[in-house]
């Protein structure tokens, strides 16, 4: 299947050739026909597999068949959970948009207040925004999204884990007059989520892409067992000391434990960059450029700030702190193997961990190979996990009292 078969307006084409793209994804195929048919589309699609293009090219197809009679706010809203997605998401936006006189605009937070007062006040079309600043303006009278015409909500699982379940049913709600309404997400599994897809969608075409085996088989999964703190630092530093290492995220699961192993790895004459939640946007820009420009390799992050982030020469993903779900693994190493390439998923499990593991290898029903590295093999034995034994009903519990004597 080519786009060519999607009969898109000749400035997407155009923009398309320029890309270099020319077939598209599994998710592409699935959701631009539903999209362009005016369908709400409930969206599922792993990271790396090309969803932003899914809903960009519907978007844009929509403004152009429909063009504007009025100035005014955007008629196309775009919801995503962090800035750096958000930045992502407009610059895709703009390139696809580079043959046409359509507007985008980009609000998030960690910029001053008021400072996206062009945004607001020039005519725009196309608004690509993360939920806390959007809503501050909502307040402020600053935005009106009455006018929307078009919701897409960008990875609605993550906002939704990160609390902004409020800000996404105000926006639901303010943008009652749209037309459609586009819900991406990595995973569609969680109450939560399915109660706010209902309110939120109208008779969804629902789509899920899963990757194929060989997509699949593009990361390589393992695990060490380290023996302690010690221990797991030392396999760190091997690991990420080897040659085949060339672009590395090394996941933590605080902010304290990643300013502690930042300082470590630099002692151990490891250069690296770091993200963590509530970093100023300049920082965190920063960050970004010194590690997509090769000026260092490594970059050490926390889940909530690598969220959105969209590199795709990652050859390796070291999960140095096992996340607290199988999922948020998912999320993780789907940083690695993208653009066709292969990469490498490791990690360092010690034995409060293994009840994570299982829980990953039942979730992605594949095993996580246990490796070992001759000179730092590790002293103990696999942890096992226990399980925890089930109280018994008041049924069993009433066969289990002792009976009282006469």
């Amino acid at each position: 299947m080519s786009f060519a078969e999607f009969q898109l307006d000749d400035a997407l084409n155009q923009a398309l050739e320029s890309a270099g793209f020319d077939q598209p994804t599994q998710i592409q195929q699935l959701a631009i026909p539903p999209a362009l048919e005016g369908r709400d589309l409930l969206a599922s699609a792993p990271t790396g597999t090309g969803k932003t293009l899914a809903f960009v090219l519907p978007a844009i197809q929509y403004l152009l068949d429909f063009p504007r009679r009025d100035p005014g706010f955007a008629r196309v809203l775009v919801m995503t959970p962090t800035r750096e997605l958000a930045y992502q998401v407009y610059d895709t936006f703009k390139q696809f948009s580079q043959f046409t006189t359509l507007n985008v605009g980009l609000i998030t937070g960690g910029i001053n207040y008021g400072s996206h007062k062009d945004t607001l006040e020039k005519n725009n079309d196309i608004l690509v925004a993360t939920p806390g600043r959007l809503i501050e303006y909502l307040d402020a009278e600053s935005f009106q999204a009455d006018e929307v015409e078009l919701l897409i909500l960008d990875e609605a699982d993550r906002m939704l884990d990160m609390g902004f379940i409020g800000e996404m049913n105000r926006i639901v709600l303010e943008a009652r007059r749209r037309r459609q309404t586009f819900l991406f997400s990595a995973t569609l599994e969680g109450a939560s989520l399915e109660r706010f897809a209902e309110k939120a969608l109208k008779e969804p075409e629902h789509v899920e892409a899963n990757p194929s085996r060989k997509e699949k088989a593009k990361i390589l999964q393992w695990c060490h067992l380290a023996d302690d703190a010690n221990h797991k630092l030392a396999l760190l530093t091997h690991i990420l000391k080897q040659p085949d290492v060339s672009k590395a995220i090394v996941f933590v699961k605080t902010r304290e434990r990643l300013a502690t192993l930042t300082g470590q790895l630099e002692t151990a004459g490891i250069k690296c960059c770091w993200l963590q939640g509530e970093m100023p946007q300049d920082k965190r820009l920063q960050a970004l450029a010194r590690f997509t420009n090769n000026q260092v390799r490594i970059l050490v992050a926390t889940d909530v700030a690598a969220r959105g982030l969209d590199i795709d020469d990652i050859s390796h993903v070291i999960n140095y702190d096992m996340p607290r779900s199988a999922d948020v693994y998912v999320h993780r190493i789907g940083r690695t193997g993208r653009a066709g390439k292969k990469g490498t998923a490791i990690s360092l499990v010690e034995a409060h961990d293994m009840a994570v593991v299982g829980k990953v290898e039942r979730y992605t029903e594949q095993p996580l190979k246990r490796r070992v590295i001759d000179e730092l093999r590790p002293k103990h034995k696999e942890a096992k996990v226990t399980k925890k034994k089930k109280k018994p009903g008041r049924v069993a519990a009433k066969k289990l009292a002792p009976k009282a004597k006469k």
